[in-house]
């Protein structure tokens, strides 16, 4: 069983930073790619980035130019830095990374979330 955990969201005012970061452990041989998404009240879940274990990386057009999506293989985490923060982008974020474990199979994880508040 793989676990994430997603730490760092917080309320920050709007145009400031925040750093999420997203620790997977248990019975990992290999993460592929992995994703951080955000849910707001009402609303969908959608994905706002991605990034390949080769750190090739993807961003909704709503992110682009502010947030930054990175990974550290060794230590099997990955990280999104948000800069220039709106009340628009209140939301859970969600860590979710494709997953093979020592008996090769493959699967999907979530973490629990983390809750990021933008307001003044």
């Amino acid at each position: 069983q793989v676990q994430l955990v997603e730490s760092g969201g917080g309320l920050v005012q709007p145009g400031g930073s925040l750093r999420l970061s997203c620790a997977a452990s248990g019975s990992i041989f290999r993460l592929n790619t992995m994703r951080w998404y955000r849910q707001a009240p009402g609303e969908q879940r959608e994905l706002v980035a991605r990034i390949t274990s080769e750190g090739s990386t993807n961003y909704a057009d709503s992110v682009k130019g502010r947030f930054t999506i990175s990974r550290d293989n060794a230590k099997n985490m990955v990280y999104l830095q948000m800069n220039s923060l709106k009340p628009e982008d209140t939301a859970v974020y969600y860590c979710n990374a494709d997953v093979v474990n020592y008996s090769r199979d493959y699967y999907i994880s979530w973490g629990q979330g983390t809750q990021v508040t933008v307001s003044s």
